[in-house]
This record gives structure tokens, C-alpha cells and sequence, in this order.
């Protein structure tokens, strides 16, 4: 498990944070995990106490009788549009990019229409601190994964392939923590490709790629660019034509797909993608993996969203068929962050 401390400088605190516009003319803030406000601390005994605090707000919530508990959510979800985005109903089965980023804020960084009393009681809780730690570890496991070929190949152009990424968040900290160590990153072109069925996450990705990359921000002076293509991951054919035009140019190719394809593709479009991925020369895959425990299947039963919680041990065997090993992992109780480098 790393164990890093999370930076606490007075710079840091007043500087305002840097925010971006969504297709609808939110100014959402955007999320550097190397900020303290919105670092979560690793440290063996904070990720005990987070993991406490999880498990007994979801003791509470089923103490309560169903009933109950769905007349709550419904009177609730008229006033807080993250309870709505996660409660709601409707048909769709999974949580879309833009509504997880929001989540991802914390009570003290929710936006108008996001602010209500409801809603700022949702941001500050465990689940959803452990969905900023998701990203967090995603973001750690990416960096680490390609800067061994960014130390021996400083020439190379740099591309990060984020499936289901939504904006990319973790993308572009996975760029914020290697410039952060000291990684030669304005030596070439850096792109972050989005292969995404949605719109909306990649739209405010692209702006939020530009705020960092303002004078004085974490990624200036760097020649990043967004790249959102609209994909299936059950037909990965668009996948391997650009790995395939990417690794003739001799590009370092990393991906990463945090709550996204691990969490909710089936076995075989899993194993499709990683074959593809192993077949072009991509030299390492972070993601997060839904927990296989009895509590997270219990959660998930009760959600309307499609998670399959397979556990590291119901992906590790997908992996070593699709061409890969897992090198590392990270828990975030609700879910487990891997890295996986070529078998």
C-alpha cells in the first residue's frame, strides 16, 4: 500500500481553486489530488478510520426499515440533485461521468445548483470521500505505471487512453503527480484520449484540461491535448485502430479506466479490451475493480446501477486472459484500484 502525506502548505490553502465550465454553465471546481482540499489522506490508520466511518453509515442506513428508507430518498431527492443522480430511478444503469465528478467535490466545494443542505450532507460523506479516493489511487497507479518508460524514452510523445473516463480526471493528476516528481514531461506532445458513449463528462473535461494548464496552474507550459471519441467497449475495432496508429509513431501509450469498464463490462468485453490494449504496446493499465465482499454486494443488489462486483479475485483470471497481471492493487472498500503491467 503507498502511504503518502497529504500536502498541507499555506500556498496551497489560499490560492483559489481553479474551476470550469460544464455544458450547461456550472463552473465546477477542478480536482487536484495533490491539494489538501482535496487530497484524502493514505495513511494506514486515516484509510481505517475512512473505512470505519463507511461501514457504520451503512449499518445505520440498513437498520432502517425499507420502507422507510425509500420515503426518505424520495423526499430527499426533491431537494438534493446527488441523491437525486444516485436514487432517482429511471433506467439507467450506470452513474454518468459528470454526475460522479460532482460527487467527487466534497460538501465544501459543491456549487449552486449542488449546494443545497441535502446535497452538502451527501459530500461529506464516507462513501462518497471513498469515491474521491478512487481517483486518487487511480491517478497513482497510472503515474507509476508509465514513468518507467518516460525515463527511458524522454523523447517519446505521451498518450493516455481513458475508457469510460468521463472528463479524465485521473488522467490528468496522473500528469500533475509525475511533473510533481520531477518527470521531463515538456519534452513532447501529451494527448488524453476519451473513448466515452457520453458527452457531457468529456465536455467538461476539456475545459478543465484547459484551467489546468493556466499560467501558474499544475500543467502550464505543457503541450496537452483532449481527445474524446465516442466508443462501445463491446466493439473495441476503434480501440486497436488507435493504438495502432499511435504505437507506429513510437508513442508511450498508458490507459486507465476508473469506474468504468472493470466495473461494469462484462467478462468477455474485458477481456476484448485488454487483449487489444496488450496487443498495442500499451505499457500499463490502471482501474478500479468493484469489491466482491458481502457488503458491497449487498450495497450493490440494492442500487439500481449494473456493478458486477467481481473482487480482485473474480478480475485477476480476466487479466491474465486478456494478456496481464496485476502488479499492484490499492482498496478503497467499495472498491480496489489495480495496476496491471503485461503478463
Amino acid at each position: 500500500m503507498r502511504t503518502a502525506a497529504v500536502p498541507n502548505n499555506t500556498e496551497t490553502l489560499s490560492r483559489p481553486l481553479l474551476r470550469a465550465p460544464t455544458r450547461d454553465g456550472v463552473m465546477l471546481p477542478v480536482i487536484d489530488v495533490t491539494d489538501p482540499r482535496f487530497a484524502v489522506p493514505d495513511d494506514p490508520d486515516s484509510l481505517q478510520s475512512l473505512f470505519a466511518r463507511s461501514s457504520e453509515e451503512e449499518r445505520r442506513n440498513r437498520s432502517l426499515p425499507t420502507f422507510f428508507m425509500r420515503f426518505l430518498l424520495r423526499r430527499a431527492a426533491k431537494r438534493s440533485l446527488l441523491v437525486r443522480a444516485l436514487f432517482g430511478g429511471g433506467d439507467t444503469s450506470f452513474l454518468d461521468g459528470l454526475s460522479t465528478y460532482v460527487m467527487k467535490l466534497g460538501a465544501d466545494h459543491l456549487p449552486p445548483p449542488y449546494d443545497s443542505p441535502m446535497d452538502r450532507r451527501i459530500g461529506a460523506s464516507a462513501h462518497l470521500i471513498l469515491l474521491r479516493l478512487r481517483t486518487q489511487q487511480v491517478a497513482h497507479l497510472l503515474a507509476d505505471g508509465v514513468a518507467p518508460a518516460l525515463a527511458q524514452t524522454p523523447d517519446a510523445p505521451l498518450h493516455l487512453v481513458n475508457i469510460a473516463g468521463g472528463p479524465a480526471i485521473d488522467s490528468m493528476n496522473a500528469l500533475i503527480l509525475l511533473r510533481q516528481r520531477g518527470g521531463d514531461l515538456a519534452r513532447g506532445p501529451i494527448v488524453i484520449h476519451v473513448l466515452d458513449r457520453d458527452d457531457a463528462g468529456p465536455f467538461f473535461g476539456r475545459n478543465a484540461l484547459a484551467a489546468l494548464m493556466q499560467d501558474g496552474a499544475p500543467l502550464a507550459g505543457l503541450a496537452v491535448t483532449f481527445d474524446h471519441r465516442p466508443y462501445d467497449w463491446n466493439d473495441p475495432a476503434a480501440l486497436a485502430a488507435l493504438l495502432r496508429e499511435l504505437d507506429a509513431a513510437g508513442a508511450i501509450i498508458a490507459a486507465s479506466s476508473e469506474g468504468g469498464l472493470f466495473e461494469y463490462g462484462s467478462d468477455d468485453a474485458i477481456v476484448a479490451n485488454l487483449q487489444v490494449l496488450r496487443a498495442g504496446n500499451v505499457r500499463a493499465v490502471a482501474g478500479s475493480v468493484t469489491s466482491g465482499d458481502e457488503r458491497r454486494r449487498r450495497l450493490v443488489t440494492a442500487s439500481r446501477f449494473k456493478l458486477i462486483p467481481r473482487g480482485l479475485e473474480g478480475f485477476a483470471p480476466l487479466a491474465q486472459r486478456g494478456g496481464w497481471r496485476i502488479a499492484r492493487s490499492e482498496p478503497a472498500q467499495l472498491s480496489d484500484q489495480v495496476l496491471l503491467t503485461p503478463a
